[in-house]
């Protein structure tokens, strides 16, 4: 099931000014690790730049969340390492295109981070292109950013959703205008398929 709301504009940067494609991808600490290689290598081989910000120049310690039976909620496990290749206070948002949140247990605490939250706000005030899933809506919510907008989040987070103001859809992606969300790793191929759709009209490669 693919909810999509074409409101689209054309304009926003990334090739319409000359400046190379950069995309910037949040997450920190406990992040789930498919939410943040998938898209991070699926952009670059859009040919995207990718920068990877968190809260220090550190390497990243990501899980691997699965689900299995017996269990009430998802398990965790230890994933992968990876490089940030920028602390949060080292991003100027009107260097990048368009922003990633990956989920797992990372936005729970990014959310707190004052620096993270101006980069968000940032992009949304610009209505630049945003893709969010599992459970980095904590992070847009927290700024102020899905009011009014259709998302789509992990299931337990519908309640979070209404609370920030958003009409919560369970779906495999939800798009409004600039913002795609989907529910969780099992649903990356709409998950970047419909964010590479905006990103080809608002922040095109170039």
């Amino acid at each position: 099931m693919i909810i999509v709301d074409a409101k689209v504009e054309v304009g926003g940067m990334g090739g319409t000014d000359g400046m190379t494609a950069k995309i910037l991808l949040v997450t920190g600490d406990a992040a789930e690790s498919l939410e943040v290689l998938y898209p991070y290598q699926r952009l670059r081989e859009e040919g995207y730049e990718v920068h990877i910000a968190a809260p220090t120049r550190k390497t990243l310690r990501l899980v691997v969340h699965d689900f299995e039976e017996g269990f009430d909620t998802y398990t965790e496990k230890p994933g992968y390492t990876l490089p940030a290749d920028l602390a949060f206070s080292e991003v100027d948002p009107g260097q990048y295109g368009a922003l990633v949140i990956p989920g797992g247990r990372a936005p729970e605490y990014l959310r707190n981070d004052p620096e993270l939250r101006k980069i968000c706000k940032a992009f949304f005030d610009a209505d630049k292109p945003v893709a969010q899933i599992c459970h980095g809506p904590l992070l847009t919510a927290a700024v102020g950013g899905l009011s009014g907008r259709r998302v789509t989040a992990y299931p337990a987070l519908e309640p979070d959703m209404q609370a920030a103001g958003a009409e919560y859809q369970d779906a495999e992606v939800v798009v409004d205008g600039s913002l795609v969300s989907s529910r969780a790793w099992p649903d990356h191929p709409a998950w970047m398929r419909e964010f590479l759709a905006v990103l080809r009209t608002k922040a095109p490669v170039v």
